[in-house]
């Protein structure tokens, strides 16, 4: 059997935010159960069980949400508990969890620290861009309480990295954003574009980005880290990496870059499976851990058609100089309209202006990692 990788929603959709931009709480409008409460011990039970008995040589565990730490600590521990449990063929097992850093305490970095689990922390740059968007349920910025557990993961050495979502505040200001995470040595960012709600046409959210908001950010925000790669200082960040990797003839880490849905095992509260994170629908239920043997779960992946629907680009993408790049880019921006039909990607323009200013230092970077022979 593979390595398998799972995303479970051990909290469901509950959160202690309200993030204008959130893409979840527009999902969970949209199937028969909204909220599926918390995971409980015998599901998780079933799904740790289960993943560890099919994986072969790996298995990962990201937690996220909602927010993924509102489950509570002792369900980490029961995580742990039956990790050590059910490994009985001795896979390799990765924890990680990406959480919006509100109110953790020394507790739960001790945990973090202790149990090597690999933490996301949501931040959405300086102060201006992140409480743009990122706040509580009284609508006061959360910036102040996130840097506190940034502060706290510092003094527990908790391995992190940062995911900040790219909406109309955040791209304005890339210079400010980068220098920011400079000033506070945060090596390994992931930015990912905003979602509106599904099914509508225009971008016309006040977080909504447009193409040309778009473009503007990613050629910046890699002008920026070209200089500090030639000073061999650059930070991680993944979008780049992923370019450089592509241009060498490997695969990349995200499925945005592959141009093509895999089959992501989600995992909702009750158990129930879905192929993707933008997509925990009833229509796409592939079954449940409570149910299912992950073989099954597998055979409903590939029933439903969900991965087969983008096998194939536009048809404007075939003769695109930048698809091997490109690859078309997330389903979700694909989606031309309520039905969920696929086409061209919301985000073309903003994605050939970038290949345009930056493919030339890309191919730069990949020659001179072959060259160095650091890439056979």
């Amino acid at each position: 059997m593979p390595p398998i990788q799972l995303l479970i929603k051990p909290a469901s959709g509950s959160c202690n935010l309200r993030c204008k931009y959130c893409f979840y709480e527009d999902e969970m409008s949209r199937r028969s159960t909204a909220n599926y409460g918390i995971m409980s011990f015998k599901t998780l039970e079933a799904v740790v069980e289960k993943s560890l008995a099919y994986a072969d040589r790996s298995c990962g565990f990201t937690f996220q949400g909602g927010e993924p730490t509102l489950a509570g600590l002792e369900f980490f521990r029961e995580l742990i508990r039956l990790e050590e449990k059910h490994n009985r063929k001795g896979v390799q097992i990765s924890n990680a969890i990406q959480t919006n850093g509100f109110g953790l305490d020394e507790a739960w970095a001790a945990f973090f620290a202790e149990n090597h689990f690999l933490v996301g922390i949501s931040l959405d740059g300086n102060k201006y861009t992140h409480d743009a968007c990122r706040v509580g349920p009284d609508g006061r910025g959360t910036f102040e309480a996130v840097m506190k557990t940034v502060a706290l993961f510092e003094r527990f050495c908790v391995e992190y990295n940062i995911l900040t979502v790219v909406n109309r505040a955040t791209a304005e200001r890339a210079d400010k954003i980068y220098a920011f995470y400079a000033k506070n040595h945060f090596r390994y960012q992931q930015y990912i574009a905003c979602l509106d709600p599904m099914g509508e046409p225009a971008r016309g959210r006040d977080y909504s980005l447009t193409p040309e908001r778009y473009g503007d950010f990613p050629i910046r925000l890699f002008d920026l880290w070209y200089l500090d790669l030639q000073k061999g200082k650059q930070p991680y960040i993944r979008q780049f990496e992923n370019y450089v990797a592509l241009l060498l003839g490997y695969e990349p880490e995200s499925c945005e870059q592959r141009g093509r849905c895999s089959i992501q095992y989600v995992v909702e509260a009750d158990g129930s499976v879905y192929p993707c994170d933008f997509y925990v629908l009833d229509r796409y239920r592939m079954g449940s851990f409570l149910e299912n043997t992950v073989e099954e779960l597998e055979q409903g992946g590939r029933e439903s058609g969900f991965v087969q629907a983008t096998l194939e680009p536009d048809k404007e993408c075939r003769a695109c100089p930048y698809l091997r790049l490109c690859r078309g880019g997330c389903r979700r921006n694909r989606e031309t309209g309520p039905d969920g039909a696929l086409g061209k990607n919301y985000f073309c323009p903003a994605y050939k202006r970038f290949f345009a200013a930056a493919l030339p230092r890309l191919r730069e970077i990949a020659a001179r990692l072959r060259a160095d022979g650091r890439i056979s």
